[in-house]
């Protein structure tokens, strides 16, 4: 059980007085949409607003249109959470909760493709496009050892990298490949995933070891109180996410029963830049 924020918590995780929360836009299943303000609504904004709730701060949003700009933002002080995939590349300078869901990635391939399963991708000629500084970028960038990866700076772009002939594989979330396929004349998707995006929130290692504790007992209690399903089911993804949720045994709750508390959704006051706050008010 999480225990009543103190005053020297909130000093530490919010020092300007609003918990200030950087949120990926490119996760279409976490951002689902935009509020008629313009400020972005799905699960991780109703996730940083119960934090925000249970630290007793209110919240301002702080939108970046990709991962890597998040997670590189880290140094500049512009966030004091950040609900991003928890990567060993980004560990080193951002402690991390334990996953509150988590998101299969595999591949797409093109017709005529030779290639019929995961473990014959990692070969010498393949080509694999994927969008840089994604969190299944990153796991490429770390294990794939023979064949290449090629980055875009969008999933647009990684696609268009495969529909040009200058890839031979798409890598990405499978519910994007979903879509993507319509695009790929004879495209099939490989069966299985080559890793899961742990989506986490996390906070500069220079806020202290209580603020790392504080994210971590509050995104495991959101997690076994069913709150992160009902977000699930609120936002329309469900049986598209997976929550996890440690106990005796490790298991794994698939999304297709949601319980707990729901949150009202983000309102904000206008469409964002990169990295520019928005504070959570009503229209």
């Amino acid at each position: 059980m999480v225990t009543a924020a103190s005053d020297e918590l909130r000093r530490q995780l919010a020092p300007t007085g609003v918990l200030r929360a950087g949120v990926n836009l490119a996760n279409f299943l976490l951002v689902t949409g935009h509020s008629a303000c313009g400020a972005p609504e799905g699960i991780s904004p109703d996730l940083a607003a119960e934090i925000a709730r249970r630290l007793g701060t209110g919240l301002r949003l702080v939108p970046f249109p990709n991962p890597k700009d998040l997670g590189d933002a880290v140094d500049e002080g512009s966030w004091d959470i950040a609900l991003i995939g928890a990567e060993p590349q980004r560990e080193e300078k951002i402690a991390f909760s334990k996953p509150y869901v988590e998101i299969p990635a595999t591949y797409l391939v093109p017709g005529g493709s030779q290639l019929q399963g995961i473990d014959e991708v990692d070969f010498p000629a393949v080509r694999i496009a994927c969008v840089g500084g994604s969190a299944f970028g990153l796991w490429l960038d770390k294990n794939i050892k023979r064949a290449s990866v090629i980055k875009a700076d969008s999933m647009d772009g990684a696609l268009k990298l495969l529909l040009d002939g200058q890839a031979d594989v798409l890598a990405s979330l499978r519910q994007r490949l979903l879509s993507d396929i319509l695009e790929v004349p004879g495209g099939r998707i490989l069966e299985g995933h080559f890793m899961t995006v742990k989506q986490a929130v996390g906070a500069s290692r220079s806020r202290g070891a209580r603020v790392a504790e504080f994210l971590t007992e509050t995104v495991e209690e959101l997690k076994a109180s069913g709150f992160v399903g009902s977000l699930i089911e609120k936002h329309g993804v469900v049986g598209k996410l997976v929550v996890p949720i440690e106990g005796p045994a490790t298991k794994r709750q698939r999304t297709n029963a949601a319980e707990g508390v729901q949150t009202d959704s983000m309102a904000g006051a206008r469409p964002v830049l990169n990295g520019e706050s928005l504070d959570v008010s009503p229209c």
